[in-house]
């Protein structure tokens, strides 16, 4: 049974992949690249960290939550293998971005996460919603 808690732990985290996809929107129309792929990235990190949340699952680092991710729901056959892809693609080149002085970030590669971005967080919150009313189904 899923606690007041955990759910407002999922609505927060949910909350916070969506804000970070607004911000990721608004980054790429001022055509800064580099931080929009930070902001994609984490939006999908955060819809991970929902998912980890209704499994009273978590890590403190990010690549334990991408190989929880991998493990417990692309493994599973919950999202499918695009899925992962994308999740470890935006990390490497958020990665890159943010911590390699000499990275190049190009608008196609900022507009393809986001992209990716917005399906991963609009499927991690249909997926959540279906495991949500399963548990409240009598």
């Amino acid at each position: 049974m899923m606690t007041e808690n955990i759910r407002s732990l999922i609505r927060y985290r949910i909350e916070q992949a969506e804000e970070s996809l607004e911000a990721a929107k608004i980054l790429i129309d001022k055509k800064l690249a580099r931080p929009a792929v930070n902001r994609a990235y984490y939006a999908m990190f955060y819809a991970v960290l929902a998912l980890l949340a209704m499994r009273k699952m978590e890590t403190s680092k990010h690549t334990g939550a991408i190989a929880l991710f991998d493990r417990e729901f692309v493994k599973q056959g919950v999202f499918g293998k695009d899925f992962s892809i994308w999740l470890h693609k935006a990390f490497d080149l958020r990665h890159e971005a943010d911590y390699k002085a000499d990275s190049q970030v190009t608008e196609d590669q900022a507009e393809m996460t986001l992209k990716n971005a917005v399906t991963f967080v609009n499927e991690v919150k249909t997926v959540l919603d279906n495991l949500i009313d399963k548990e409240n189904a009598p």
